[in-house]
């Protein structure tokens, strides 16, 4: 393992309001130590949107369960490549149920850390984990727990997933697990907090900071399935019109092997007639042979 990869691994398991702090000391330390290639590797480690670090605490606190997501997501596609009907409805509905619930987990553990998750995040979190079972480049991308932005895929083909994935590294890779943090404790002060103000003005940047991530999250999606339509709908178009044309075609055609079985039936009627004429000929030239030796 790289040494980017081993603190990329570190960086990503922290707050997410610790990341950009702990990732420029980091890099910081290695300009001083006169690494300035390192330096700028570490540098240019993106943050990842609220529903990326979501999805990496949960590959880091809930394993088991991620594995569990992964390793139905692997039969779903297994059993889509076999046209297993049932299977695949088996499977669906379990792919269902585990995204719910670990949408339910990823509250939870965000709660341990102090961050409050909105229904849009959560959306965010469950569209990437059903993106990891139906695509394998997914899959791979939310194992390494080093994702930066969120996943989206309809298993038609497959996603590109390098640019999601905050070193190219990180495919094939699998995060390092670690508890889940306790539920903050609610602080109790005996004297007003003299740096309330200040505090409050941080969360509310804060706030807006994650409002905005998720405003970009959601555009990005949107055009993302905007483009997925509109190639879908020029696809239809291009086979009605392929149709289209394959029907004019068969009734090109059947109108050909019409008139072919009509010219077949004058034919047949001729080669009849023709038989028929065949006969009295030969006939006639017998009688006139036989008049013939006769006379002679």
């Amino acid at each position: 393992m790289s040494d980017l990869l081993r603190f990329a691994d570190e960086l990503y398991a922290v707050p997410l309001a610790e990341f950009t702090a702990r990732r420029d000391a980091r890099a910081k330390e290695l300009k001083a130590a006169a690494d300035a290639d390192a330096a700028a590797a570490v540098k240019a480690l993106r943050k990842p949107t609220l529903a990326a670090w979501v999805v990496d605490l949960l590959v880091r606190v809930e394993a088991d369960q991620i594995a569990q997501v992964l390793d139905v997501g692997a039969a779903l596609r297994e059993a889509a490549a076999a046209m297993d009907a049932g299977e695949l409805r088996a499977l669906t509905r379990q792919r269902r149920q585990l995204t719910a619930a670990l949408a339910g987990r990823a509250r939870a553990a965000a709660a341990g850390v102090g961050v409050r998750l909105t229904d849009s995040v959560l959306d965010q979190v469950e569209a990437t984990l059903t993106a990891a079972m139906l695509d394998a480049g997914c899959a791979d991308a939310v194992r390494s727990g080093l994702l930066v932005t969120a996943l989206a895929s309809t298993g038609v083909e497959a996603a590109d997933v390098a640019a999601a994935v905050a070193v190219p590294e990180a495919l094939g890779f699998t995060a390092s697990a670690r508890a889940a943090e306790p539920p903050p404790r609610p602080e109790l002060h005996v004297v007003p907090d003299p740096d309330a103000d200040a505090k409050a003005l941080a969360a509310a940047r804060a706030e807006v900071e994650a409002a905005e991530e998720e405003v970009e999250q959601a555009d990005e999606a949107l055009g993302a399935a905007v483009a997925e339509f509109e190639r879908l709908e020029a696809r239809s178009l291009q086979l009605q019109a392929e149709i289209e044309e394959l029907r004019r075609r068969l009734d090109a055609l059947e109108a050909e092997a019409d008139d072919l079985d009509e010219a077949m039936e004058g034919a047949s009627a001729e080669v009849e007639e023709a038989q028929t004429e065949l006969g009295e000929a030969t006939e006639r030239l017998a009688a006139a042979r036989q008049a013939l030796d006769r006379l002679s």
